[in-house]
């Protein structure tokens, strides 16, 4: 008996530090997340840092304060364990884990189903936001009419031939100053129409027909919803090359 408490006493320390050790792990992830997201001023350089970085460690962060919760739950009731025998401590031991990886799943699934949307919102409003020029002048985004005049021939020529890739550009009337941002479509989620959540990627496309000086073309983007597997594709038409 003596033996028993004594190791429960022992373990008892160790999953408490271990504890506040992990939640200690994850407020400091998540402040250096949300330190390092702030110090990007440049609206495009947060926008990619966010579509890089939030989701990943939002998931380190509640994953930290999932083994803080399993560690104080392998702290519970030890007094009832040194009473009644080791036999209770497997059980809980059993349970916690068993616990542990349902909250797990529960959070991952959560996580990816559910905060893209989200992160989706701030992504878009980010890209929105209005330009400031070195002047100080508020920028226009001009439209895809408007904005070949402003870029470079291999510029519109990646955009026209390779479809996930979409330019911005930005102008400030007063000066004449552009500032042209890149943006990739591989890296976003939409909705799916089967479930409903923001898991539907583009996987690739296909060159159906290719434009020629008379005939528009045809392409295809293929996509696929990383929740349910569901499967569309969706047509392009191509303009006649000049």
């Amino acid at each position: 008996m003596d033996s028993l408490q004594s190791f429960l006493t022992t373990w008892d320390s160790y999953m408490l530090y271990l504890c506040y050790a992990m939640i200690g792990v994850g407020i400091l992830i998540f402040l250096y997340y949300e330190f390092s997201a702030a110090r990007v001023k440049d609206l495009k350089d947060k926008y990619d840092y966010i579509n890089l970085h939030e989701i990943k460690y939002f998931w380190y962060t509640v994953f930290c304060f999932i083994i803080a919760a399993c560690c104080y739950g392998l702290t519970i009731r030890s007094e009832k364990i040194a009473y009644s025998g080791m036999i209770f401590f497997w059980v809980r031991l059993f349970i916690v884990v068993s616990m542990g990886f349902i909250t797990y799943f529960i959070f991952f699934s959560l996580l990816k189903i559910y905060y893209p949307k989200y992160v989706e919102k701030r992504l878009d409003k980010l890209r929105n936001t209005p330009r400031t020029s070195p002047a100080g002048n508020k920028m226009r985004k001009l439209s895809e009419e408007e904005e070949d005049a402003y870029m470079d021939a291999d510029m519109i020529a990646e955009e026209a031939n390779i479809h996930s890739v979409d330019y911005d550009v930005w102008l400030d009337e007063k000066t004449g100053y552009k500032k042209i941002e890149k943006y990739n479509s591989y890296e976003h989620a939409d909705r799916c129409p089967n479930c409903g959540y923001y898991t539907l990627r583009m996987e690739r496309e296909e060159m159906k027909q290719e434009p020629t000086a008379f005939e528009p073309g045809l392409l295809l983007k293929h996509y696929k919803c990383g929740y349910c597997g569901h499967r569309e594709a969706s047509e392009l038409k191509l303009a006649p090359k000049a």
